[in-house]
C-alpha cells in the first residue's frame, strides 16, 4: 500500500477532478504490475496496473492493492470493479472508501458479492491524507483551501505603494500596466517552490489590490505543470483591462458586484454580495465550478477574510530575510500544528486547520 501511495503522488496536479490513485499487483510475494491514474479521462490506476502485467495468467492467483476504492460506475472510463472481475483477481486490498456518492462503498459491495476476498482500511489515514483535496470537496462541499503569503521579519507582506489605478482608470496605458513588477520578500528557491505548488492545485485566488499593484500572471513559470484556474476578486471592476488576468490564456473567474459584466473568452464573471460571508460565497461558487482546491496568494485583506470566516485548511507562510520597516501588514493568524522548514535564508511555516 505504501507503494500505491508513492505511485499515486505522480498524478498530483493532473488528475482533477479525479482523485490520486495508485495500484500494485502482487503474486507469490512479488510485484508483477503497478500503475497510477495520470489524467482525467484516461485509464485509472487499476487498468494501468493490470495492463503492465506481462504474464496475465498470474492475475487469477494475485492480489491487487489500490489506495482508493475501485469505481463501480461508468464515467469517462468503464468501472474498475468490472476489470477486476473480468481478470478473476481473487484478492483485493483497499486503502480507503471513496467519498464520492457515485462510488461510496458500492465498489466494495460489488466485489464482495462476487466472492472476492476484500480487505479495506490498510494505511487508511495516509490514503485519506493523500486525497485531502478530493475528500474535502466531497465531504465539505467546497474546495480544499490553502493560504499562502510571504512576510518580512517585521511582519509586512509588501511596502506601501502609491497605486496609479482607481475605479476611474480602467483603460490606462498598457505599457504602464505591464511594466509593473512585484517586490520580492523571499529568495528564488522559495519562489520556485510556490510555482511548484501552483502546478499542484486546481485554482489560484487573489484580491483586487494584488492584481492592481503587481499585475501578476498567476501561472506556472519556474516549474513544469498545468497552470491553475485564476480566481480574482474585483468588486467594483477596478482592474485595468490590459492586465494579464484578462489575456484569455487561462480559465479565469472574476468575482464582481456587477450584474452587467460580460463573459469573455476563457473569462467568466460571477456575482456575489461583498457585504457578508464573502469567503463562503466564493467557495460555494468554486464548488459549482467543480474546483477541488484553491491556493490563496493575496492580498492581506483577502487572506484575512478566509481566516476570519475560518474557511481554510492549510497555511503556508514564508518569512523572508529582510525588514521593510513599514508597509502592508501581514494577515493575523494563530499558527498551530506547525511544521518549520529552512529554504536557505527563508523560513517556511506550514500550519494545518484540521486533525
Amino acid at each position: 500500500m505504501r507503494r500505491c501511495l508513492e505511485l499515486a503522488k505522480n498524478g498530483l496536479g493532473t488528475t482533477y477532478p479525479n482523485p490520486l490513485v495508485g495500484s500494485v499487483i502482487v503474486c507469490d510475494g512479488k510485484i508483477i504490475g503497478e500503475g497510477w491514474h495520470k489524467k482525467s479521462g484516461e485509464a485509472h490506476a487499476e487498468v494501468n496496473a493490470v495492463n503492465s502485467v506481462k504474464d496475465q495468467t498470474l492475475l487469477k492467483k494475485a492480489t491487487i492493492y489500490v489506495s482508493l476504492e475501485p469505481c463501480s460506475h461508468y464515467g469517462k472510463t468503464p468501472p474498475c470493479c468490472d476489470l477486476i472481475l473480468k481478470n478473476e483477481i481473487p484478492n483485493v486490498v483497499i486503502g480507503t472508501v471513496d467519498p464520492n456518492v457515485k462510488v461510496a462503498g458500492n465498489g466494495i459491495k460489488k466485489l464482495i458479492e462476487a466472492g472476492k476476498n476484500v480487505l479495506v482500511g490498510v494505511l487508511e489515514a495516509e490514503c485519506v491524507a493523500l486525497n485531502k483535496r478530493f475528500f474535502t470537496f466531497h465531504n465539505k462541499k467546497r474546495p480544499y483551501v490553502i493560504l499562502k503569503w510571504a512576510e518580512s521579519q517585521d511582519g509586512f507582506i509588501a511596502p506601501l505603494t502609491s497605486r496609479p489605478f482607481d475605479k476611474f482608470k480602467a483603460d490606462l496605458d498598457q505599457d504602464d500596466i505591464k511594466n509593473k513588477k512585484p517586490v520580492w520578500i523571499t529568495n528564488e528557491f522559495s519562489r520556485q517552490l510556490v510555482h511548484k505548488w501552483r502546478s499542484e492545485e486546481q485554482a489560484i485566488l487573489v484580491g483586487t489590490n494584488t492584481v492592481i499593484d503587481d499585475n501578476p500572471k498567476l501561472n506556472v513559470r519556474d516549474w513544469t505543470g498545468n497552470n491553475p484556474i485564476r480566481i480574482v476578486l474585483d468588486q467594483n471592476n477596478r482592474i485595468p483591462k490590459a492586465s494579464h488576468i484578462f489575456d484569455g490564456q487561462v480559465k479565469t473567474i472574476i468575482f464582481s458586484n456587477s450584474s452587467t459584466a460580460i463573459n469573455e473568452e476563457n473569462t467568466t464573471f460571477e456575482r456575489i454580495d461583498f457585504k457578508q460571508n464573502i469567503a463562503k460565497q466564493i467557495l460555494n461558487v468554486l464548488f459549482k465550478h467543480q474546483i477541488q482546491s484553491v491556493i490563496i496568494e493575496g492580498g492581506s485583506q483577502t487572506l484575512q477574510t478566509f481566516i476570519d470566516e475560518n474557511l481554510w485548511d492549510e497555511a503556508r507562510v514564508f518569512i523572508g530575510n529582510l525588514r521593510l520597516e513599514t508597509g502592508i501588514k501581514a494577515p493575523v493568524l494563530a499558527l498551530t500544528k506547525t511544521e518549520n522548514y529552512s529554504i536557505e535564508n527563508d523560513i517556511l511555516i506550514i500550519s494545518r486547520n484540521y486533525d
